[in-house]
């Protein structure tokens, strides 16, 4: 055997070897069998945050018996947000539209459940690559020399000299190599089910929505309530001052008693006191509101509309309703996530059947690409799953588990949006009503003061008398204030309990504009 016998069965070795690397095995190969998605428990994502109307005192007053007193409660993500005057600039008024324009953009909770669904609409893609074919190429040159005794090779014919060390000699390989899954359930499944917790997960954004909508029209709402009752606390300051310099003028002129002075004067000082307990509370509704749309959180601009009392539009119950199981984001994304669940089920229990797969690699490989030739392999696997240790079964537990868990929350859900629109519809009563009711009460108040402060001019009766008929007014002004905002927010809420908040708003809500 001459020396070119040699290098040419060493190539032909080191070739065999190289082609070896490149054909696939069946535990890499794309024919093994794949796992169902383990969804998490509770299909729900509200970002552990929340927004509500619940019962909270107004500070610096006292609360009537006759006042429907909420205040919207904003929690979790939905009370911050970004900065949104780098893109929406700021002249120092907000009317409500343009508050929830900035609240939609910027607010917190409804910018993470977009990146929410970014983030599944990702999950959509890497689920539907496991059904598309996946092609890799590769390029590769290696130069190499032998020792045959290494590998136990020892020549000893007489007449011909083999060497021990052989080389160096190379070889290069172009090679492209396919695998596409011809037929798996599982993976079919699973995709099906990423696409439907990605649609949950729009649905779930379009909810988010109409709780900033909820938490920036509440806020405002309150902001204008809050500055009422301080426009309100400074026309008490300014009779009870009025009083008081009218008590000491009589006193000067003996009507009065001193006693009579210093009631009048306590009043006005405690009505200060209220004053500024009001304007403080004031700032800091206004701060909140301005953390809610991403503007400076500061109190230093100004609120460009009102919204007096309006009765809400006639609609039934039964038709509210109707609407709402047509337009709730929430109970569309928990229907979503039912399917997305049963869809993970049937992933799970198609991890019993088999499998298919197949794959194919083509190279060219030789000394030189002049001097090279094709190889090729083509493989067809079918998996066939006969025992995984009972992690199958386990899978199958687990998804059922979780779909339970989905349909109770749909049904959940249901319940709750029924019973979210019957409160609505009896705030919205009994709020009319209130504002009615306090709307007569302020005007006997008035008239009272008024024939109060005329007969203590005529000494017929003393400044106690003024004092108790001015305390009567504050509280049926802040009744009709309270009532007012009550009314408003219940409106609010019809909003929420619809769906599509931002589109129902306009309906229910009709600004007047000028300043509060």
């Amino acid at each position: 055997m001459t020396r070119n016998g040699i290098y040419v069965l060493i190539l032909l070795a080191g070739a065999a070897s190289a082609f070896a690397q490149f054909v696939p095995s069946p535990s890499s190969s794309s024919g093994s069998s794949s796992s169902a998605t383990i969804l998490p428990a509770s299909g729900r994502n509200n970002q552990g945050g929340s927004v509500s109307a619940a019962e909270q005192p107004v500070p610096g007053t006292t609360t009537s018996v006759n006042t429907l007193n909420t205040n919207v409660q904003i929690s979790g993500p939905f009370s911050g947000s970004t900065p949104s005057t780098t893109d929406m600039p700021f002249s120092g008024k907000l009317s409500l539209a343009e508050a929830l324009r900035r609240g939609l953009a910027h607010n917190m909770g409804a910018v993470g459940m977009h990146q929410t669904l970014r983030q599944n609409s990702a999950q959509v893609k890497a689920a539907r690559s496991a059904l598309l074919p996946n092609l890799s190429g590769s390029l590769s040159e290696t130069v190499e020399r032998i020792d045959l005794a290494t590998f136990g090779l020892h020549f000893s014919v007489p007449g011909f000299s083999i060497p021990s060390v052989v080389g160096p000699f190379n070889y290069y390989s172009l090679q492209a190599s396919l695998s596409q899954t011809v037929a798996n359930l599982t993976s079919l499944n699973n995709y099906r089910a990423a696409r439907e917790t990605a649609r949950a997960s729009q649905y779930s954004l379009d909810d988010a929505r109409d709780l900033v909508t909820l938490a920036v029209g509440g806020t405002y709402l309150q902001v204008l309530a809050a500055q009422a009752r301080l426009d309100a606390a400074q026309a008490q300051l300014d009779t009870a001052n009025a009083v008081f310099h009218q008590s000491t003028e009589q006193h000067s002129e003996g009507v009065l008693g001193r006693l009579n002075v210093d009631q009048n004067q306590v009043r006005s000082l405690t009505q200060e006191q209220q004053i500024i307990t009001l304007r403080n509370d004031l700032a800091k509704q206004k701060i909140n509101l301005a953390r809610l749309i991403g503007i400076p959180p500061n109190a230093a601009y100004q609120l460009t509309d009102t919204f007096p009392f309006r009765p809400a539009p006639v609609r039934t119950v039964e038709d509210a309703l109707a609407e709402a199981e047509q337009q709730r984001s929430d109970l569309k994304s928990a229907q979503a996530q039912v399917q997305a669940a049963a869809k993970a089920l049937s992933a799970a229990r198609a991890e019993r059947l088999p499998s298919l797969s197949v794959s194919a690699d083509y190279q060219v490989i030789g000394t030189t690409p002049a001097k090279s030739n094709g190889a090729y392999s083509a493989v067809g696997t079918v998996n066939i799953p006969l025992w995984q240790g009972g992690r199958i079964g386990s899978d199958i537990a687990q998804a059922e588990a979780v779909l339970a868990q989905r349909q109770a929350e749909l049904e959940d859900t249901r319940g709750e949006i029924e019973a979210e629109v019957r409160q609505v519809y009896l705030d919205l009563e009994a709020a009319a009503g209130q504002v009615e009711v306090a709307r007569t009460n302020l005007r006997v108040a008035q008239e009272t003061l008024e024939m109060t402060r005329a007969r203590m001019e005529a000494g017929v009766v003393n400044t106690l008398e003024v004092v108790q008929a001015q305390q009567t007014l504050a509280s049926a002004q802040l009744d009709l204030i309270d009532s007012v905002f009550t009314h408003n927010l219940a409106k609010l809420n019809l909003a929420r309990a619809l769906g599509h908040a931002s589109g129902q708003l306009p309906k229910l809500l009709e600004a007047q504009p000028g300043t509060p």
